[in-house]
């Protein structure tokens, strides 16, 4: 019997040591007097609000397929004028080649055309001043003629006709052949304007091969209509596909979707918490800036309605990427210096709401009156006082967990 009380006494002892250490590791939560704030919030993703596309470049069929043989690292920072896309330059090489011999052969042939024109124009020239002479000695003949003979009078009239005739169709044939050479010198200075043109072009595609940032930014790779996979060395795109998206990484939004029956509470410059799943110790501020005017489903296999709400996160900051996944937490309201405290602090009991309050080394339940909450904490209106401790778990669950354990231990 002796054994057997002091084995009670024992474990008592035991208990009481157990259910107070026990007691001593429960956090709590000290209540004071502040400033509450009533918010919204959801899951979003991270855009930049400017971003820049990328697409093949258009290029004239006679230069082939475009075929992709080098593109940036998805995910790269890249500054203005890097190079992110190169594209197979050998047939509009090729081009160059091409139009350049062209060019030169059709500026030698018109170099030969005025030549030659000139020396047709320097005999038709020369034949003119032999008719002009000619006619001018018919006239003096005619002139001398006049105590001859009528029938010598009139030969030499016929001969100064003829010699006028010849004067004529000299100068007319030069006028045509000026006409002729015109037309012909014109042709080939076209036929040259064409080639500079196709140089120029086969120039100007080249520089196209060649895709540079136009700004800062991350590079993000597109996905091929085709393949459903980004787009990759190897690669023929159509011209004007979207090959990268280059988004600003000085300003980057938040997108959230906010549920119909809550989008009432949201306004324009509303303050916001920014969370990032991959950083959840880290916090960033933002302001709304733009509300969706119509609802859209959430999803295909949901009939919920949400509002796209974009919010505009202050500042620049490495963390910051387009496409992460964030906690957006709108602040749609502030109650003025309020108690409050952690929801993990409140607990109910046959449906009403209570705190334990630390007094004494142990903790006492108390009933309280509560009332708004948001995501971490809630209001109390009555029935706690600033300066007072409150646990942040049940220490009744604890100190039952912690005697069973203890007599199990006993037992044993």
């Amino acid at each position: 019997m002796q054994v057997r009380n002091s084995l009670i006494l024992l474990l008592m002892l035991v208990l009481l040591r157990c259910g107070a250490d026990f007691k001593s590791d429960i956090s709590t939560y000290k209540v004071k007097y502040d400033d509450f704030l009533i918010s919204e919030t959801e899951t979003g993703e991270l855009k930049a609000t400017n971003s820049t596309m990328l697409s093949a470049p258009a290029i004239n069929w006679r230069f082939g397929d475009l075929k992709i043989t080098q593109i940036a690292e998805d995910g790269t920072e890249v500054q203005k004028g890097d190079t992110l896309i190169r594209f197979d330059e050998a047939e509009v090489q090729k081009a160059i080649i091409d139009a350049q011999a062209e060019l030169d052969i059709a500026k030698a042939e018109l170099e030969k055309i005025r030549a030659d024109q000139q020396s047709k124009l320097e005999d038709l020239e020369a034949d003119l001043r032999m008719a002009e002479i000619s006619f001018e000695i018919s006239k003096l003949e005619l002139e001398q003629a006049q105590y001859k003979a009528d029938i010598d009078k009139k030969k030499i009239q016929l001969q100064l006709n003829q010699a006028e005739i010849s004067l004529a169709k000299a100068r007319e044939e030069i006028q045509n052949q000026k006409k002729i050479h015109q037309e012909e010198f014109h042709k080939q200075e076209l036929k040259i304007q064409q080639l500079q043109n196709n140089l120029q072009d086969a120039r100007e595609t080249l520089a196209k091969m060649t895709v540079t940032a136009p700004t800062p930014g991350l590079t993000i790779i597109e996905r091929s209509w085709a393949s459903g996979n980004k787009w990759q060395v190897g690669e023929q795109p159509w011209p004007g596909v979207p090959i990268i998206s280059l988004p600003d990484l000085t300003e980057i939004k938040a997108v959230t979707e906010i549920n119909e029956v809550d989008i009432s509470k949201i306004r324009l410059d509303q303050k916001a918490h920014i969370k990032l799943d991959a950083y959840p110790d880290t916090t960033f501020t933002g302001k709304v800036i733009d509300i969706a005017v119509l609802a859209q489903k959430k999803d295909n296999k949901s009939n919920v309605k949400v509002f796209p709400v974009e919010i505009l996160i202050e500042g620049q900051h490495k963390l910051l990427m387009p496409g992460m996944t964030v906690r957006c937490e709108i602040i749609v309201d502030k109650l003025d210096s309020v108690l409050f405290v952690p929801l993990d602090g409140l607990f109910k009991k046959k449906g009403e709401p209570l705190v334990y309050v630390k007094q004494d080394g142990s903790f006492k339940e108390r009933k309280v009156i509560v009332g708004v909450d948001n995501n971490d904490f809630v209001v109390i209106k009555e029935g706690l006082q600033t300066g007072e401790e409150v646990a942040l778990m049940d220490p009744t669950e604890l100190t039952e967990t912690s005697m069973a354990a203890s007599k199990k231990k006993g037992e044993e």
